[in-house]
């Protein structure tokens, strides 16, 4: 692979890293549920830990890019992976530390995940549009491969999937650690002849972006909520909507890099947001056919490419319009705008099933693709040359 033999040997760790740490975390995770009821646990207090683990995982984003910033990258990957191999081992042991565990995953899952994309965009390779959509491709492999592994190794008891991680994550902390400490940045693509980004980017700019973010979590999160639902009552299978993850997985695996690096390798930051907005419009227009098995499959292409497009080009304009020094806490910014538009999503879309009924959802969520497809095409016009 072309990519790979570009990226610098400190890159290559840190995506390795990347694919280990999502195969493990998706190895336990969409057991937890069915581990701690297992164990005793009411429903309601698995379904908050479940969530408190999400929340842990989102809620210190700016906090946590402020660290990146003031400390390096090294100190944090330090914490995180410190902290998430707490995290494993006290929820192997149950009990009063289960609550603790949760949030020392969730918070070290944050630290590591902010650090590495800071780690990565600053490496020697192919650009930070193709780390950034190398890294997604290693991610999803994990989310493709890792429920698979959890459910091979469940029988055998869920401690060997914790024992698992404990042992991943301190190898790899290890690993990098061991390696040199913070890259030297990659120089920054220019946006004007004399200007600096941030001369460019006024405040009406940066809430535009952030709220392009917010978008996309509330619009991508109707996956958990509202495409369940409908994916049930078109096909009349419980299957249907991971068989949808399963597409959007793969699909992400084949062909996200070749989209980002070679299909749309000149293509300004915010046509690519635009795009990707309007593939979210014609995925959920699809829906309106009711067309069973064939509408669900035709779905998960369109909406397939709208995160490929979208979830990477939001971080890399958060990267171009941002000065070097403040690469944390930007990507820190975007990340806590995810937060609040996936809970705000998740909500929402539970509330409209109740008060839309027939197509009503589909035609909100079409308006509002649309209507942040326009929004994107307000960010300043970069037109990237090298320095």
């Amino acid at each position: 692979m072309t990519a790979w033999r570009e990226t610098s040997p400190d890159g290559r760790a840190l995506l390795v890293t990347v694919l280990l740490t999502g195969l493990t975390t998706f190895m336990f995770l969409p057991l937890l549920a069915v581990e701690l009821t297992g164990r005793g646990v009411a429903a309601a207090e698995a379904g908050f830990l479940v969530g408190l683990l999400a929340f842990s995982s989102q809620a210190f984003s700016l906090l946590t890019g402020f660290l990146v910033d003031r400390l390096g990258t090294r100190a944090v990957l330090a914490a995180g992976f410190a902290l998430r191999i707490t995290g494993y081992v006290l929820l192997g042991l149950g009990g009063p530390g289960l609550v603790a565990g949760v949030v020392a995953v969730g918070v070290g899952g944050s630290l590591l995940g902010l650090a590495i994309k800071t780690r990565l965009v600053a490496e020697d390779g192919p650009g930070p549009r193709a780390m950034l959509a190398l890294r997604s491709t290693f991610v999803n492999i994990g989310v493709v491969a890792g429920p698979a592994l959890g459910a091979a190794v469940y029988p055998l008891g869920f401690r060997y999937i914790l024992g698992a991680c404990v042992l991943s994550h301190l190898a790899l902390g290890i690993r990098l650690l061991a390696r040199a400490g913070r890259p030297a940045a990659r120089p920054r693509p220019a946006v004007a002849a004399a200007e600096p980004p941030e001369d460019r980017w006024g405040r009406a700019h940066w809430l535009t972006l952030l709220a392009l973010g917010v978008a996309y979590w509330a619009i991508y999160s109707q996956l958990n909520v509202v495409v369940p639902i409908a994916a049930l009552a078109m096909t009349g299978s419980t299957a249907a909507i991971a068989v949808v993850f399963t597409v959007n997985g793969v699909l992400v695996v084949l062909c996200q890099y070749a989209l980002l690096r070679h299909v749309f390798a000149r293509t300004p930051n915010r046509t690519l947001l635009a795009l990707g907005f309007l593939f979210f419009a014609c995925a959920y227009t699809v829906l309106l056919a009711h067309a069973g098995w064939f509408s669900l499959l035709v779905f998960a292409l369109p909406v397939t490419v709208a995160e490929m497009l979208v979830g990477p080009s939001l971080d890399e304009q958060v990267i171009r319009a941002s000065s070097v020094r403040r690469t944390g806490i930007a990507l820190g910014a975007m990340s806590a705008a995810g937060a609040v538009g996936s809970l705000a999503g998740a909500s929402l879309g539970g509330v409209l099933v109740q008060l839309l009924s027939g197509d009503g959802v589909w035609l909100v969520l079409i308006s509002v693709s649309v209507a942040a497809a326009a929004a994107s095409l307000l960010l300043p016009k970069a037109r990237v040359r090298h320095a």
